[in-house]
């Protein structure tokens, strides 16, 4: 889905947010949840229908939908009291309102590879979309690690298009990889863990080059 609205350009294949051109940031619940309404618009979504949609199977109180619209809002320099993109139906939800316009897709042969990078704790798997990631004990980050130790904002993935670095974001108790405290960038490899705190986090990453090596397959000659 790609969208125009206003000033902004949204797509959903590329995940990015552009306004008037530039990329700008929004955290994975915000995109999520904006791609929603506008795939909605102009429907009124329901409370129960978003945190279905955005946080699944997990618990969250209403604030957290509270700060993600907030974002959603500053990001767009909306106004929640003459609202131009999202409108808020009190006690039901919300609707993207703002006249906008489907753009056609992007041919794929203009597209770049895709990288796909995660970070993993628990058996959980955190996405990271392209540019920064913040990860942090700050339910606003775009990892959300709530352990000891962990400041609000902990430190910054950066996911481009050759290579991925992480830099600590001067927390309190540092940034570790591979055991190691980092004092500047430092290109993450897949499979390297990442220590902050009291929480440990796996970085994984998967292309489409890499993906059409590991499927090749090298057969001995039968003999005879």
């Amino acid at each position: 889905m790609r969208v125009a609205f206003g000033r902004f350009t949204f797509d959903t294949e590329t995940r990015e947010l552009l306004d008037a051109g530039a990329r700008v940031h929004l955290s994975p619940k915000a995109f999520d949840l904006l791609a929603l309404l506008l795939d909605r618009r102009p429907t009124v979504v329901s409370k129960r229908e978003i945190h279905d949609h955005v946080w699944q199977d997990t618990f969250v109180g209403e604030a957290n939908l509270s700060v993600v619209i907030a974002e959603i809002r500053q990001v767009l320099g909306d106004d929640s009291r003459q609202a131009s993109f999202v409108r808020t139906v009190h006690r039901v939800g919300y609707a993207f309102s703002g006249p906008a316009q489907t753009l056609a897709a992007v041919r794929p042969e203009t597209r770049t590879e895709e990288r796909l990078c995660w970070l993993v704790r628990n058996d959980h798997a955190f996405p990271l979309a392209a540019g920064e990631n913040v990860v942090g004990r700050d339910p606003r980050c775009d990892v959300w690690v709530e352990a000891s130790g962990v400041s609000r904002r902990h430190a910054c993935v950066d996911v481009g298009t050759d290579k991925t670095t992480i830099a600590d974001l001067e927390s309190s108790n540092g940034t570790f990889v591979a055991g190691e405290r980092i004092a500047e960038p430092r290109i993450l490899a897949d499979g390297d863990v990442v220590e902050l705190g009291a929480a440990t986090l796996t970085f994984r990453a998967w292309s489409d080059e890499r993906s059409a090596r590991t499927e090749r397959v090298v057969r001995a000659p039968r003999d005879g």
